[in-house]
């Protein structure tokens, strides 16, 4: 016979891959949130770290910027012609800028802020961190009883968690800003008949924030932690040279990116459906 049959060891082998990775996601998830935990019970000595978090807050925030802005500004544009082409079938174009400064501030704000520092600051601290490591700086602060947590994490878990929804608010004006070009030039919308509809759309009669706003920066919030816990967890497990750091820096943009949409389906879940006004 020119073949022969599969044994059940070759059955079993997609179930054994399977059962392994599903073992390292659960390994990785332990570890991360442990880190989580060992994070926040150093945060009392964060002010001893200044250094340190300016430089990350510097990177996160100024350095990721110009990006976000351009990004910012023409996804209003699209997202205002998208939706005005439709309104102005139904004659209702005014509400362009309700629409408009809805989405930006409760989902596109945070959500393109996210998914921007996911890509540029997270893989740079996961490369940074995951260097320390294979190149045995992170053994050394072991062998000299320096807690990871305390002086690699904390800086940069509290500069995300800062300058994330920092960004996002700017973000969330350009985009907005970006819609008030499309919707006089293209649409025939007035400036005044547009921002009254941002107003009125952004302004709450029971709270200092409107809840879409407030929601919006929770959002953000909880996408920055995540990003750097994520970010330097990834680099921390780094080994093998540099594909290793490679490597985590691969898992931590994924691992970002895939629990920026988890989380913030959960927040909108929790805050419109399981909490309603």
């Amino acid at each position: 016979m020119s073949g022969t049959k599969p044994t059940v060891r070759g059955w079993l082998e997609p179930v054994r891959q399977a059962g392994a990775q599903v073992d390292e996601v659960l390994c990785a998830a332990g570890y991360t949130v442990g880190l989580l935990v060992r994070t926040f019970a150093a945060t009392r000595y964060l002010p001893r770290r200044r250094r340190f978090f300016l430089d990350a807050a510097h990177a996160a925030g100024v350095k990721s910027m110009p990006v976000s802005l351009v990004v910012a500004l023409f996804a209003g544009m699209i997202l205002a012609l998208q939706t005005g082409i439709e309104l102005r079938r139904l004659g209702q174009t005014e509400l362009i800028g309700n629409i408009l400064s809805l989405s930006m501030c409760r989902e596109m704000g945070p959500f393109m802020t996210g998914i921007i520092l996911a890509a540029t600051v997270g893989s740079a601290i996961a490369a940074e961190v995951g260097t320390m490591k294979v190149s045995d700086e992170v053994t050394a602060l072991d062998v000299m009883s320096i807690d990871v947590a305390n002086y690699i994490v904390l800086p940069r878990v509290a500069a995300m968690t800062l300058m994330c929804p920092t960004v996002t608010v700017v973000t969330d004006l350009v985009g907005i800003a970006g819609g008030a070009v499309v919707s006089h030039f293209h649409l025939g919308i007035t400036q005044q008949t547009y921002w009254l509809a941002v107003r009125e759309s952004l302004t709450s009669t029971t709270s200092i924030l409107p809840k879409d706003v407030y929601v919006g920066l929770v959002k953000a919030i909880v996408f920055g932690c995540t990003i750097a816990i994520v970010s330097c967890s990834a680099g921390l497990r780094a080994g093998g040279g540099a594909l290793g750091v490679g490597r985590a820096v691969q898992r931590a943009v994924m691992a970002s990116i895939i629990l920026i949409i988890v989380l913030g389906y959960a927040i909108t879940w929790l805050f419109y459906f399981l909490l309603p006004e």
